[in-house]
């Protein structure tokens, strides 16, 4: 599993990890890796292009001349011929380094692995290292946060839990006008789609509150690594983050996504709390509901936290009995109107609660 593979304990012979992450397309994160593929031949090291994607740009295509290329696999599926990127022939050459583009790409149906990102767990378990490219917005627990700039939901993601699986992450920026720019030289789409393209994605507002967030997210697993540095004992006490959720389907999914988020923005780890009442025991909340709580806590697993699911009348108690157990920093709630926030209210134990989190110098969040 992820979570496991990514226990400091399983990282021995594993390959090295390196994601090159931007805005959006075209800021030359593609070009990059094939510059650093080069740098890497020219010091003697055995480097093979797993799979580039070029969209036509000149430059970028030049940079593959001199440098080996991994053939694509062919396949045949839904009356044309596909490619994709092998990772057999990738794992049989076993070179000491691979570039692999596009890591938020799903595979062909029947491949080994549904998504690329998978692959590139593979190549990592071979030991193989790998350098990697991904757009911002395809980070799973942003997805709605860039729904919300850019007007368009984001199908292919890429768990977070990759960007704490790297041992480096390096932002590719570039300023709102600059990115303009290559955008009308032709530099990124083709001349035919400029137009199309400035006037939906590539405004300088939605432009700007991307590159704000793929900022903030290098700058956190800078962070990470600055902590990782440091011996523990002259550390400040990590975040540790509780999110509490209930079957309400549309709540515990925004608890969970910015609980997320704020963990990877702390580097710390974070539990998701499901407190089965009486109330909401199997027989008592619809079929539709319990498949709904099953996937949030499927997409929370996904992301990286750990889930609790306890049987409990006293919501509070149970809270404040896993914060105390899993030494929690911040327990995450959602609005008054959450059901798990009205239980807590209709017992009369909030002030409790906050007595108790209070003491223990645990922060209370409430999420809208």
């Amino acid at each position: 599993m992820m979570q496991e593979f990514l226990h400091p304990d399983n990282r021995a012979g594993r390959g090295a990890f390196k994601i090159y992450i931007g805005m959006s397309a075209g800021v030359g994160k593609s070009y990059r890796m094939l510059q650093e593929a080069h740098a890497l031949m020219g010091q003697g090291v055995q480097v093979q292009v797993g799979y580039i994607e070029t969209h036509g740009r000149k430059d970028t295509a030049a940079l593959l001349e001199g440098l080996p290329v991994v053939p694509r696999r062919q396949v045949f599926y839904k009356g044309k011929m596909l490619e994709e990127m092998d990772l057999n022939a990738i794992l049989l050459l076993a070179p000491q380094w691979v570039i692999v583009d596009e890591l938020a790409h799903t595979n062909i149906p029947g491949s080994k692995n549904e998504k690329r990102w998978q692959d590139v767990v593979d190549l990592l378990r071979a030991g193989i290292s790998v350098i990697s490219a991904v757009n911002i917005q395809h980070m799973e627990s942003i997805n709605q946060q860039v729904k919300a700039i850019t007007g368009v939901e984001v199908q292919e993601r890429v768990p977070d839990s990759m960007l704490q699986l790297a041992d480096e992450v390096v932002n590719i920026d570039l300023t709102a006008d600059e990115l303009i720019t290559r955008l009308k030289e032709g530099k990124i789409y083709d001349r035919s789609k400029v137009e199309t393209a400035l006037e939906h994605f590539f405004t300088p507002e939605k432009i700007l509150q991307l590159r704000e967030l793929a900022l903030k997210e290098v700058a956190s697993q800078v962070e990470r690594k600055v902590e990782t540095a440091v011996p523990r004992n002259r550390q400040m006490r990590h975040e540790r983050f509780l999110a509490c959720v209930s079957s309400n389907d549309a709540a515990a999914k925004k608890v969970i996504r910015k609980t997320a988020r704020l963990a990877a923005y702390y580097y710390g780890e974070w539990y998701v709390l499901y407190v089965q009442t009486p109330q909401e025991n199997a027989g008592r909340i619809p079929l539709a509901q319990q498949r709904h709580l099953i996937n949030n806590l499927k997409m929370a697993t996904e992301l990286g936290a750990e889930v609790l699911r306890v049987q409990a009348a006293d919501v509070a108690a149970a809270i404040l009995q896993a914060a105390q157990e899993k030494d929690i920093t911040t327990v995450c709630i959602g609005k008054p109107h959450i059901s798990l926030f009205g239980i807590i209210l209709r017992t009369n134990i909030f002030s409790r609660l906050l007595k108790t989190l209070s003491s223990h110098e645990i922060d209370l969040v409430i999420l809208s």
